[in-house]
């Protein structure tokens, strides 16, 4: 199967769920309550937080298993690598799961600032939180296997089905059962289970057949992709301080109803980085396995090719978040204050997200020869940077100054580090990565963004709705004109649908 069908298999499926989630939201607001909802941010955060125990081996998995498909690994060892870091993934999620178990009370009666929410009942639901994220974290390592095998169209239809059933499903079921966050959490761990199973069932499936052996859980396996594991795991632990760290220092200092606004806020400008992760999912496999036949030309075509369609998609919703914020939210909530509080957040955490999200691109190179300590070195330094930043602007301006804080990381990290690893892993590629790949669909979609930001909307929320998707396609058209790769492929098309 081609990148372009897994990709937008997988595209398709990431901005369904994204688009139930942007319905669902502000029901749940409307449901549980302003400050409830900040309970359901924590868990958001919370779920960020617990991928640190994965400790890497989810991608080490996916890498393993796409190195299988290659004829590169046997199918006793990829056997081995499973049964091993299912045993280790899960043992190290039920540690970590027991100790935030313990500590929902004082976290509950000390950091949350709560006001109308008794601290029993915010412990108990930090509690429900816990036992559905561990079981979210095992779901992610049979996520992982079945990428590396190349079952993303599969796992986008699964992730679409699940995603349905959190996201609308729960709605009336707190019809039903009363909206309470117990209600919420107690279904949601529900959806859990049964993900959990359906997807170790399907990745069990999957794997080759190894007649007459049954494999044990064994130190050995692990130790052979311990060094990218242990990368990874590093490169997720600074992930997480250096995206959430502003999340987590605002849920101290914010009342979790206003956490919950934040929450909300960056949700929106979260959409930037849902395109791009999906392609991302299918290009690391297909980068891995070039890697391992040693084509490296196709490589480099291949990544320049994904960096073009990354950089269209996530400038264009960038763009038309940046200029569009406040429209964009009133339109989506029916709060025009509200809208008007929230649209600075969503306007720095949009161009931000569309920074990170190009600077991905060379950790998916790295990814693919297997070495992330220049991204580990990379993403450490921008951690030690932003980590006493945001809390010294969000303790000072709240969440305008974490926004901005982390804006302006972002940036420096997309101009400044991104070269290096160029240097590296593809020597004599950055210029005309960044001047051909990634600025032409950049500039045109902010361009046309800014341009189309003076338009006056209609009062009524439909009409503005609709004039706010002809301005975010003619922001794609615009940012795609800049592309060689997809300006390419639309005149082959255009020249196939030509008459004789």
């Amino acid at each position: 199967m081609s990148v372009t069908t897994s990709a937008l298999a997988t595209t398709a499926s990431r901005l369904y769920v994204a688009v139930l989630g942007l319905i669902a939201m502000p029901w749940y607001a409307r449901l549980l309550g302003e400050e409830a909802y900040g309970l359901v941010a924590l868990f958001l955060l919370l779920q960020a937080w617990f991928q640190i125990f994965d400790l890497g081996f989810t991608a080490a998995l996916t890498r393993e298993a796409a190195r299988q498909r290659a004829g590169a690994l046997s199918a006793r060892a990829l056997w081995g690598l499973v049964v091993s870091l299912e045993a280790l993934v899960w043992g190290l999620g039920v540690a970590a799961a027991g100790v935030l178990w313990w500590l929902a009370d004082p976290l509950a009666r000390h950091w949350l600032q709560l006001e109308g929410l008794s601290p029993e009942s915010a412990a108990f639901a930090i509690r429900l939180m816990v036992v559905c994220t561990l079981l979210r974290l095992g779901t992610e390592l049979y996520r992982g296997l079945l990428a590396g095998s190349e079952r993303l169209v599969w796992l986008a239809g699964s992730a679409a089905a699940f995603g349905s059933l959190r996201l609308l499903g729960v709605l009336p079921f707190l019809v039903w059962a009363g909206p309470s966050p117990m209600a919420f959490f107690v279904y949601h761990l529900a959806v859990a289970l049964l993900e959990v199973s359906v997807l170790r069932a399907q990745a069990m499936r999957r794997l080759p057949a190894v007649p007459g052996w049954k494999p044990t859980p064994a130190w050995e396996p692990v130790q052979r992709v311990l060094g990218l594991s242990l990368a990874m795991s590093l490169a997720t632990l600074v992930w997480a301080l250096s995206s959430q760290v502003d999340k987590l220092v605002l849920s101290g200092l914010l009342s979790l109803k206003d956490f919950g606004g934040f929450s909300l806020a960056t949700t929106a400008a979260a959409a930037v980085l849902l395109a791009t992760g999906a392609l991302g999912d299918s290009l690391v496999p297909r980068l891995t396995a070039l890697m391992a036949a040693g084509s490296a030309d196709d490589l480099r075509r291949l990544y320049r090719q994904a960096t073009q369609i990354g950089g269209v998609l996530a400038w264009s919703v960038a763009a038309w978040l940046a200029f569009h914020a406040e429209s964009v939210l009133w339109v989506w909530t029916g709060q025009s204050d509200w809208a008007e509080q929230w649209a600075p957040v969503v306007v720095m955490y949009a161009l931000g997200n569309a920074a990170l999200a190009l600077s991905a691109f060379p950790f998916y190179l790295q990814l693919a020869h297997g070495q992330l300590r220049l991204h580990v070195i990379g993403t450490g330094c921008m951690a030690i940077l932003l980590v006493p930043v945001v809390w010294w602007a969000a303790d000072a301006w709240g969440a305008p100054g974490a926004s901005a804080a982390w804006l302006g990381a972002n940036l420096m990290y997309l101009l400044l580090w991104t070269p290096l690893s160029h240097r590296r892993f593809a020597p004599g590629l950055h210029r005309s990565w960044l001047l051909d790949d990634v600025l032409p669909p950049a500039l045109l979609a902010l361009t046309v963004g800014w341009g189309t930001s003076a338009v006056a909307l209609p009062q009524h929320r439909g009409g503005a709705a609709a004039l706010l998707l002809l301005t975010m396609a003619l922001i794609v058209l615009a940012s795609a004109a800049g592309s060689t790769s997809l300006r390419q492929q639309g005149m082959q098309h255009l020249a196939r649908w030509r008459p004789t």
